[in-house]
């Protein structure tokens, strides 16, 4: 056997070897992408009904001049948090977070914000920290599978850092998330939203959405001590499912990108397997006509000596 086939072959068993790793992460990936869709499925009903709460909440209070609803009159910090992702194998994934959040530092910083950073992920921790870049919190090691406690324990640092005076404490005026919002298998879009100060928007609607609204019955609250003293118990439980939510909604969206990933290394694999046994093939056929070729001419070489003599 020649050289060059040796070198074909070897690389050949080196490529499947690397198509078995990248089909085991893709079936792991695929069954994965199944529970979290099962677990943001499941989460989605306590977010609806607590914020037909919240909105019930805010239109029985006496006052509107809440700190997690009042815009400040003089901004001085935002607070931000980047959800990427723990591991890497997962395409452009974390990356697209880390650009939306640069461009959003920017934005920032054009309006004489001063940016504090709460980053979740060690992708964009290890971005940060390589720079060495300013960091208020991080949390590492649940991006594929979080929990309540890990929104939990997000909630409370970014809560105590907007419920600090700015001025004096170097606390923020606002918080924004940077999150990858999960819309199907095949797409997943970066999202940026502020969560706090929460905007009350008062909407405008027409006569045929008045009439769709009033046939739905509404739940009737009532509230103890007042609305006001629930209102501030039910503004941090909000803060807390939005970031759970976001931590799924991308835990999903992670496994979405690595499985299209491995899903493209794998194809790849076998395209460069199909390329390399065909050059095999075609060097092992040139190893053979150059065996023939010789075999050809030494008997026509023995032919011709065993005439002259």
């Amino acid at each position: 056997m020649g050289a060059q086939l040796r070198i074909y072959r070897r690389r050949i068993k080196s490529v499947q070897q690397t198509k078995k790793i990248t089909k085991a992460m893709e079936l792991i990936a695929s069954s994965r992408i199944v529970k979290a869709q099962q677990r943001l499925t499941a989460a989605l009903p306590y977010t609806r009904e607590l914020i037909v709460a919240l909105s019930a909440a805010v239109s029985m209070s006496a006052q509107q001049e809440t700190t997690l609803i009042h815009q400040p009159t003089e901004r001085r910090r935002a607070a931000v948090l980047l959800v990427a992702a723990d591991r890497g194998l997962a395409g452009a994934y974390s990356s697209n977070i880390i650009r939306e959040g640069e461009a959003l530092n920017a934005f920032l910083a054009e309006q004489g914000l001063e940016v504090v950073h709460f980053l979740a992920g060690r992708k964009v921790v290890n971005y940060y920290k390589f720079r060495e870049r300013y960091i208020e919190g991080e949390y590492t090691g649940f991006s594929d599978q979080p929990t309540v406690d890990d929104a939990r324990e997000i909630a409370l640092g970014l809560l105590a850092s907007f419920l600090s005076d700015s001025a004096t404490e170097g606390g923020s005026d606002e918080i924004h998330i940077v999150y990858t919002h999960f819309v199907n298998m095949g797409r997943q879009e970066v999202r940026i939203r502020r969560i706090l100060p929460i905007e009350v928007v008062e909407e405008v609607v027409s006569a045929q959405s008045d009439l769709k609204a009033r046939s739905q019955v509404m739940p009737l609250y009532e509230f103890e001590p007042d609305a006001d003293a629930v209102l501030e118990a039910l503004l941090p439980r909000y803060v807390e499912n939005i970031v759970y939510t976001a931590l799924l909604e991308a835990a999903a969206s992670e496994h979405a990108a690595r499985r299209r990933a491995m899903k493209s290394a794998t194809d790849n694999a076998e395209e460069l397997i199909r390329t390399l046994t065909r050059q095999a093939n075609q060097a092992r056929q040139a190893e053979i006509t150059q065996e023939i070729s010789e075999i050809v001419g030494g008997a026509d070489a023995l032919a011709s000596a065993t005439a002259g003599s």
